[in-house]
C-alpha cells in the first residue's frame, strides 16, 4: 500500500496556524484564573527547587522540606507585604494633600501658558477643580474598590502556595511525565536538555530576585538622600516595576518625579530623581544584569515590549510581570533544541547595547590622566 504525504499549500498552512494561534489565546484568557496561578506556582517552585534539594541531602523528609521552604518563602512575602501595607497607608492618608498641591501647580502653570499664548483660562480652571475633586474621591471609591479586589485575588492567592507544594513533591512524577512522552532511544537527550534548562531557568529567576533586591535598595537610597517623601514604597515599586522591561522603568522614574513635584518648593527635585534614576539604570544594564542575571539569556528590546503589552493584553497586570519570565524560558528551551535554535537566536540580543557606561568611564580615566 502506497501513502502519499499531503502538501498543503503555504496560505491553507497559515490559515490553520492563525486559527490554532486564536483558539490558543481565547483559551488562555478565559482560563487566567487557573492558568496564571499555576504559573506564578512553577515559578517560585522552580526558585524553591535548589533549597528543597539542600534539604533533602541533609537526609530531612520531602514533606518536611518543602513545608520549611514555602514557610521562610511565606514569612519573607508577608514581611515585605507588611512594609508596603503599612506605607501605602501612609501614602493614602497623605493623597489630598498631594492632590491640592499638585493641583496649585497645575494652576500656577495654566495661568502662565494662558498669558503667554492669549488663551481663556476658565475653561480649563474648571476642569482642573472637577478634576481635583474626583483625585480626592479616589481615597475612598478607587481604593475601596481596589481593596475589595484585592480581596477576591486573596483566594487565589492562597491557592499558590498549594499549587507550590503539590508542584514540588510530584516533581520525580512530572519529570518522568516527561520522559515518557519520548521514544526510549532520545532519553538520554532529554535528560540533558530537561537538566540544563532547570539549571539555566533557576541561575535566571534566582538572579532576578537578586536584582530586584539591589535595585530597590539604590533607588530607596537615592530618593532618601534627596529627601522625597514615601522613599521605601517608590524604592520597592520601582524594582518591582523594573521586572517588566523598558515600560515599567518609565513608570518607575514618573512616580518619584510627580511626589517630588507636588511636595518639594522646586521642580529641580524632579530631575535630580531622574539623573539618578538614569544612573541606577546604567549601572543595573552594564553590572547588575551581566553578573548577576544569568548572562546566557538576554531577550532582545523588540520582543520583550511585545511580550509585555501581549502579556498585559491577556492577563492584565500579572502578565506584565509573567511575560519576561516566560519568554526567557521559551527561549532557554528553544535553544536547548536543534530544531528550535533559530527561533532561541530570534528572541536573543546579539546587537550592540544602546545604553552603555564604560565609554563614559574610558572618557573618564583618559581626562584624570591628562
Amino acid at each position: 500500500m502506497i501513502t502519499k504525504e499531503l502538501k498543503f499549500p503555504f496560505y491553507v498552512r497559515v490559515t490553520f496556524f492563525l486559527v490554532g494561534l486564536s483558539a490558543l489565546l481565547t483559551m488562555l484568557y478565559i482560563a487566567q484564573g487557573i492558568i496564571v496561578p499555576i504559573l506564578f506556582a512553577v515559578i517560585i517552585a522552580i526558585l524553591l527547587h535548589p533549597f528543597v534539594n539542600f534539604l533533602l541531602k541533609l537526609k530531612i523528609n520531602r514533606i518536611v522540606a518543602i513545608l520549611i521552604a514555602l514557610t521562610i518563602t511565606s514569612l519573607a512575602i508577608l514581611a515585605l507585604g507588611a512594609l508596603l501595607v503599612s506605607q501605602i497607608s501612609r501614602f493614602s492618608d497623605s493623597w489630598p494633600v498631594l492632590v491640592d498641591k499638585f493641583a496649585g501647580i497645575m494652576k500656577e502653570t495654566i495661568n502662565w501658558v494662558s498669558e503667554y499664548f492669549d488663551i481663556e483660562p476658565h475653561k480649563i480652571h474648571d476642569w482642573i477643580t472637577k478634576t481635583r475633586g474626583e483625585l480626592i474621591n479616589i481615597n475612598s471609591t478607587v481604593i475601596g474598590q481596589t481593596l475589595m479586589s484585592v480581596g477576591s485575588g486573596l483566594v487565589v492567592l492562597f491557592l499558590i502556595p498549594v499549587y507550590v507544594f503539590l508542584i514540588l513533591y510530584y516533581q520525580p512524577l512530572l519529570i518522568g511525565f516527561v520522559h515518557k512522552l519520548f521514544s526510549q532511544d532520545n532519553q538520554k537527550q532529554v535528560s540533558e536538555v530537561i537538566g540544563q534548562t532547570k539549571k539555566l531557568i533557576q541561575r535566571y529567576l534566582v538572579g532576578l530576585v537578586i536584582e530586584a533586591v539591589m535595585v530597590a535598595i539604590l533607588d530607596t537610597t537615592a530618593l532618601l538622600i534627596l529627601g522625597i517623601d514615601y522613599a521605601i514604597l517608590l524604592g520597592i515599586l520601582g524594582a518591582l516595576l523594573n521586572v517588566i522591561p523598558y515600560i515599567g522603568g518609565l513608570v518607575a522614574v514618573a512616580m518619584p518625579m510627580i511626589i517630588a513635584i507636588a511636595t518639594k518648593s522646586t521642580a529641580w527635585y524632579a530631575l535630580y530623581v531622574l539623573a539618578a534614576y538614569y544612573f541606577i539604570q546604567l549601572v543595573d544594564n552594564n553590572y547588575i544584569v551581566p553578573k548577576i542575571v544569568a548572562s546566557k539569556v538576554k531577550i532582545n528590546a523588540l520582543f520583550s515590549i511585545i511580550a509585555v503589552i501581549a502579556g498585559n493584553a491577556l492577563w492584565g497586570i500579572p502578565g506584565m510581570f509573567l511575560s519576561l519570565p516566560l519568554l526567557a524560558i521559551l527561549k532557554l528551551i528553544f535553544d536547548n533544541i536543534e530544531s528550535m535554535k533559530p527561533w532561541g537566536f530570534l528572541l536573543g540580543d546579539t546587537m550592540t547595547p544602546l545604553l552603555t557606561i564604560k565609554p563614559i568611564l574610558k572618557k573618564f580615566k583618559i581626562k584624570q590622566r591628562e
